[in-house]
C-alpha cells in the first residue's frame, strides 16, 4: 500500500499559523488576568477535614451548611469507593491553616442537625502547609529549565549542520508554546493547579521535543540529498510533509486513548483523572501543531534574515 504523500505548504502559510498563536496567546492571557489561576490546597495552604457518611448526599447542601457553621467559603467533594461499602468526603478550607476544635464541634454539629439520618462522623482534620507545594512547584519548574538546556544542547550538537544552536532554541520555543497554551486549560476551564498540572507538563514537554526531533531528523537527511539545490524553505516544506503521516498516525492514537480515559472519568465523576487528561488531550493537539506549523517555520525565518536562505529569490518563490 502506497504511503500518503501531502503536499501542504507549512512554510508558505507560517504567517498565518504565528497569527493563530499570538492570537490563543493573548486569549490564554486574558484568561490569566481577570480569571486567574485556581490553585489547589496543595500550593495554597489551608485545611481539609473529612467525614464519612451513610446513604446519599448532595454537594451543594453539605457546602451550604458547612459554609453557614464555619462562616467562610469552602469545597466540598464528595467520594466513594470502588465497592459501594462506604461514602465520605472532604471539606476544604483554603482560607484556614488549622480549624480549633471549637470549630470542629460546631462544624459537626451543624452537619449532624442538616443531615441526621446519613449517620456523619469526622474521619480526619489535615493542615496542609502551603510551602510543601511551593517547593514541589519550584522544583518542578527547575526540571523544566534544565530540561530546555539539555534539550538546546542535545539539538545544536546533533544537528550541527543545520546550524544546530538556533534549531535547539526554536524547539524549546515550541515546547514553551505548548506549556503556556496547557496553563491556559487550566485557567479557562477552572481546572485546580495541583500535581496533575505537573504531571502533564512533565508529559507534554516530552511528546512535544519528540515529534520537532524527528522533523529536525528528516530536514537534515533532506538537506545531505540536496544540498544547495533546493531553498531552505521548500526543503522543510518536503520534511514536514514527508513526517506529517507519522506525526498525526502517533498523535492520533494517543489523543484517541486520552479522549476514552477522559470521557469514561466525566462519565462516572472522577474529576481527578479528568483534571489530568483533558489538558493533556489539548496538550498533545498543540505539541503536534507547534512541532509542524511554529517550531521549524520559525528556525527558516531566523537562517533567512541570517543569509541562510539558499537564494533569496527562491525562498521568496517558495513561499
Amino acid at each position: 500500500m502506497a504511503r500518503r504523500s501531502f503536499h501542504i505548504d507549512f512554510y508558505g502559510h507560517r504567517k498565518i499559523y504565528f497569527t493563530f498563536s499570538i492570537a490563543c496567546a493573548l486569549i490564554t492571557l486574558l484568561g490569566i488576568i481577570f480569571i486567574g489561576p485556581k490553585l489547589d490546597i496543595t500550593f495554597s495552604g489551608g485545611t481539609i477535614v473529612s467525614y464519612t457518611y451513610e446513604g446519599e448526599l448532595d454537594e451543594a447542601s453539605v457546602e451550604s451548611s458547612a459554609s453557614d457553621a464555619l462562616g467562610q467559603d469552602l469545597s466540598v467533594s464528595l467520594k466513594s469507593s470502588l465497592m459501594g461499602d462506604s461514602n465520605s468526603f472532604d471539606i476544604t478550607l483554603t482560607e484556614l491553616s488549622s480549624i480549633t476544635p471549637e470549630m470542629e464541634e460546631e462544624l459537626t454539629k451543624a452537619l449532624t442537625a442538616d443531615f441526621p439520618d446519613q449517620n456523619l462522623e469526622m474521619l480526619s482534620v489535615t493542615s496542609v502547609k502551603p510551602t510543601i507545594g511551593q517547593e514541589f512547584f519550584q522544583k518542578c519548574l527547575a526540571a523544566v529549565l534544565i530540561a530546555a538546556v539539555l534539550i538546546t544542547i542535545y539539538v545544536a550538537l546533533r544537528f550541527k549542520q543545520l546550524s544546530g544552536w538556533s534549531a535547539g532554541v526554536f524547539a524549546v520555543v515550541a515546547l514553551l508554546h505548548d506549556l503556556f497554551f496547557m496553563f491556559g486549560v487550566f485557567v479557562i476551564t477552572g481546572l485546580s493547579i495541583n500535581d496533575n498540572f505537573i504531571a502533564v507538563l512533565l508529559t507534554i514537554l516530552g511528546y512535544s521535543v519528540n515529534d520537532t526531533i524527528i522533523v529536525y531528523d528528516r530536514i537534515r537527511e533532506n538537506n545531505r540529498l540536496y544540498g544547495k539545490t533546493k531553498p531552505l524553505g521548500e526543503l522543510v516544506n518536503m520534511s514536514l510533509n514527508q513526517t506529517l503521516t507519522r506525526t498525526l498516525n502517533t498523535s492520533i492514537t494517543t489523543i484517541s486513548t486520552m479522549i476514552v480515559v477522559c470521557v469514561v472519568a466525566m462519565l462516572t465523576g472522577v474529576t481527578s483523572i479528568v483534571s489530568f487528561a483533558l489538558p493533556m488531550i489539548v496538550g498533545l493537539i498543540v505539541g503536534v501543531y507547534s512541532s509542524v506549523c511554529i517550531a521549524s517555520p520559525l528556525w527558516v525565518v531566523w537562517q533567512t534574515r541570517k543569509g541562510n536562505g539558499n537564494s533569496k529569490k527562491k525562498q521568496k518563490a517558495a513561499s
